[in-house]
């Protein structure tokens, strides 16, 4: 745990994460000095909390959530829950927030990657993890009390679990391409490499993997365009990296083209070249 400023959600200290502890001489000295809130560390504790929230007087309703009853997170996650077939997961320890919302705490699969998440699992539904924190019971924000609802931290379901499973990287083998411009130069080499991993980073359903691809075209395309990698290699390498995540061909095609087009009419000029 960690101090929260008096009356607010915010940290009362840096470097929060790193500092957060249960010694219990730190914490009766920190908390001597003002009554802080409580800060819960979400990564250090081995915790994943699920924050069901009502929706403010303008929030949208997003249309896959417009229907019959359901009004807050707290209805989104039993929606889910009867989708898997499963039972909603409220034995666990919980809080109920200053808001009205509630906080569901569970303990992090072992070996899981799990981190902070805005609506991922659904509407109104938050989820706190590795890097993230949750305002813990007995704290006061804008005179409300959290209270808790006491229960034994439960473990996360599975289903939750694999909803908030970030995707692994698509692989794909690009060692031979690699290979052969790193005959002429590393340093090509070394950006084709970088921009590839570029186009495996962005995930499926994210938005952004056309954009992704555009980019890293357009770097190409100004490598191309100075003489240093050869148009149909990258446009081969591109196909691929753009087929790894994805991407319709036709779709791929169209802005691996364009992008190399674009960048090849500025050419990147290399340091050995600014220097001479």
């Amino acid at each position: 745990m960690f101090p929260l400023r008096v009356g607010d959600k915010r940290p009362a200290i840096r470097n929060w994460e790193s500092r957060a502890t249960t010694d219990p001489v730190r914490i009766r000295r920190a908390w001597a000095r003002a009554p802080f809130g409580i800060g819960i560390a979400c990564g250090p504790s081995g915790l994943v909390v699920v924050d069901l929230d009502g929706p403010k007087p303008d929030t949208v309703r997003p249309p896959e959530w417009d229907r019959p009853g359901i009004r807050d997170g707290a209805d989104v996650l039993a929606c889910l829950a009867e989708q898997h077939c499963a039972e909603v997961p409220v034995e666990t320890y919980s809080v109920q927030t200053a808001s009205g919302g509630e906080h569901l705490y569970f303990s992090a699969p072992a070996g899981s990657r799990l981190r902070n998440s805005a609506g991922r699992l659904g509407w109104l539904i938050d989820v706190r993890a590795a890097g993230g924190y949750v305002v813990g019971a007995g704290s006061v924000v804008r005179g409300r009390r959290y209270r808790v609802a006491e229960a034994p931290v439960a473990a996360l379901p599975g289903w939750i679990a694999d909803l908030l499973e970030e995707p692994r990287p698509p692989r794909a083998d690009f060692a031979p391409l690699l290979e052969v411009v790193g005959r002429r130069s590393a340093y090509v080499a070394a950006a084709l490499r970088a921009e590839l991993g570029n186009v495996l980073a962005a995930r499926p359903g994210s938005g952004q993997r056309n954009d992704t691809l555009n980019r890293a075209a357009f770097a190409l395309g100004q490598l191309v365009g100075a003489g240093l990698l050869p148009y149909g290699l990258a446009t081969a390498a591109l196909a691929q990296a753009s087929a790894a995540i994805g991407l319709p061909a036709g779709e791929a095609h169209a802005t691996i083209r364009s992008g190399l087009t674009a960048g090849a009419r500025t050419p990147r000029r290399t340091a050995l070249e600014e220097k001479a």
